[in-house]
């Protein structure tokens, strides 16, 4: 339902009263077929938003593919061919493209953080810094690309950030809070909290309340001297200033996770285009 509703707000966005270039140039009972290219090499994801738009636009188009999400894809390859009236093709087009072309974006960083990261017992997590309304295809392109989803908004998980801690007083209050908040709601969720050095970390770790401890902007050395600390008494999760080039050593320090903002607040779509055969 959500994709639904998604797709239908998108198309409302962009169609309104109607495709006029379409409708003023081609004839309206017009067949044709149309065939999604590759022009990046990559990893592909999108492909149940691209059915679900085709088929929200008219149920009569037919949708062909082998292909699936998290495959490698490569430059000239075709992807999917559509088939039936050419007004509604092309009124699908560019919410197709540019929904595919973003979640294959997405994916394929995130695989490459994935391929970082092998070998060792760490998982690469998405965050919150998503497009609005798009959070669902974006956490859908991570899995794609072999990361895991991080909690998927503030209601699914407790996760108290530097913000909440210095608010309620330190470390200790936070978590007592989120803990009682917890009891008194009838509330079964998870419970993490951010620390930025290791003394908070010993606080945290004294209530033993979190599920999970995130070490804030540690540096791989740091976050290796937390986990320690830790002793497997909780999860880890290393988090702020994960890059390609440094993701390796993160993971190396032991953490169970790692989160990585840059997965879908700065990635570039992935080239596709959607030609009609001639």
């Amino acid at each position: 339902m959500e994709l639904q509703q998604f797709i239908t707000s998108a198309l409302e966005e962009d169609v309104r009263d109607g495709d006029h270039t379409s409708l003023s140039t081609i004839p309206s009972s017009k067949p044709g077929k149309a065939r999604l290219l590759v022009k990046d090499d990559g990893i592909l994801s999108g492909m149940d938003v691209a059915k679900a738009v085709f088929r929200l636009v008219d149920p009569g188009l037919v949708f062909s593919t082998e292909s699936k999400d998290g495959d490698n894809i490569r430059k000239g390859q075709v992807i999917f061919e559509v088939e039936g009236n050419v007004q509604s093709i092309l009124k699908a087009e560019r919410l197709v493209l540019n929904c595919m072309q973003r979640m294959s974006g997405i994916a394929t960083v995130t695989r490459k953080f994935a391929d970082a990261v092998q070998g060792t017992k760490a998982k690469i997590m998405d965050t919150r810094k998503t497009t609005p309304l798009m959070r669902q295809l974006e956490k859908a392109a991570v899995k794609a690309g072999g990361g895991h989803n991080h909690r998927f908004g503030l209601y699914d998980m407790i996760l108290i950030k530097d913000n909440h801690v210095d608010s309620a007083g330190g470390i200790k209050q936070a978590l007592k809070k989120a803990k009682q908040y917890l009891i008194d709601k009838n509330l079964s969720l998870s419970i993490e909290i951010e620390t930025r050095n290791l003394e908070e970390i010993k606080e945290a770790l004294e209530t033993g309340i979190p599920d999970r401890i995130m070490f804030d902007n540690f540096s791989p050395e740091m976050a290796r001297m937390g986990v320690e600390l830790v002793h497997g008494s909780t999860e880890t999760e290393a988090s702020g200033g994960i890059t390609l080039e440094n993701v390796r050593n993160y993971a190396l320090s032991g953490v169970d996770c790692i989160s990585v903002g840059a997965l879908t607040h700065s990635v570039k779509s992935l080239d596709l285009s959607l030609k009609i055969v001639k």
